[in-house]
């Protein structure tokens, strides 16, 4: 029995030791031996293929393999536009930050730019939401203002990009959703009676939001809103307004206007 229990240790030692062993090992790296342009060339395929994890885990390698090329600044920027499609867009705001900070100067700047805004942008695709079913949070007014910043900030820097006409009719869209979204409220304000709340709404959508399509709603609100609090001369320098910049409105012949959407429509 003695003998028999010694055979058997040394084997329970051993299968224990082929255990530990296999925990402690690390995954092997099959990159390991390859080129910093097969990399890419890898990374590309997943991109193509629409491997969007396996494509940011070969742009992370690249960017450590090629640091200071310009290759790897082009896996970064790829990097965050697989980010981006995996739906981590907290992440690839980081990464193109980072970008933005580190290579001020780099061939691909008014790229990251563009990606950064597009990022929020397609965050707030749903800005008119509120139309037909809930409120524009204040979580997508701000990332609405940031897409805003972004694309506003690679037009002035880089007018002459192939990125900047889209930029642009984006940058449209933006501020047209949300001085839509501030008539909504205000009209919203204005069918409950609270006609303060009505005319506050109407003022901050005609001062923050000049120019575009619906100030004239918001001055229509204003007029109503004023007659409604029997705020006469307000009322009167409202209608002033409303006469002078839109002399056709539809508010001015007593008419509802029909609600359009071609204008805020990019494609």
């Amino acid at each position: 029995m003695l003998r028999f229990r010694l055979s058997v240790l040394p084997a329970c030692l051993l299968l224990a030791t082929s255990i530990l062993s296999g925990c402690s090992s690390t995954p092997k790296d099959v990159t390991a031996g390859w080129t910093t342009d097969r990399i890419y060339k890898e990374a590309r395929e997943e991109v193509n293929s629409g491997a969007w994890d396996k494509a940011i885990g070969l742009f992370d390698k690249l960017e450590g393999r090629a640091a200071g090329t310009l290759l790897a600044q082009q896996a970064q920027v790829e990097k965050a536009y697989a980010q981006y499609k995996t739906g981590d867009k907290v992440q690839a705001i980081a990464t193109l930050d980072r970008f933005i900070k580190l290579h001020p100067t780099s061939p691909a700047l008014d790229y990251a730019l563009y990606l950064k805004g597009l990022v929020n942008f397609n965050d707030n695709l749903g800005l008119f939401s509120f139309i037909t079913r809930q409120d524009l949070s204040e979580r997508d007014q701000k990332a609405a203002k940031e897409s805003f910043e972004s694309f506003r900030d690679l037009t002035a820097r880089f007018p002459d990009s192939k990125y900047t006409p889209d930029a642009r009719q984006r940058m449209t869209y933006i501020v047209n959703s949300l001085a839509a979204y501030e008539v909504h409220v205000a009209r919203y304000y204005a069918t409950k009676g609270a006609h303060v709340a009505a005319v506050n709404r109407a003022q901050q959508a005609i001062s923050d939001y000049q120019g575009v399509p619906a100030v004239e709603d918001a001055l229509a609100i204003l007029v109503t809103s004023y007659d409604a609090m029997g705020m006469t001369a307000l009322r009167d320098d409202a209608k002033r307004v409303l006469e002078k910049n839109y002399p056709q409105s539809a508010y001015l012949q007593g008419k509802a206007v029909q609600k359009t959407s071609s204008w805020w429509k990019l494609w």
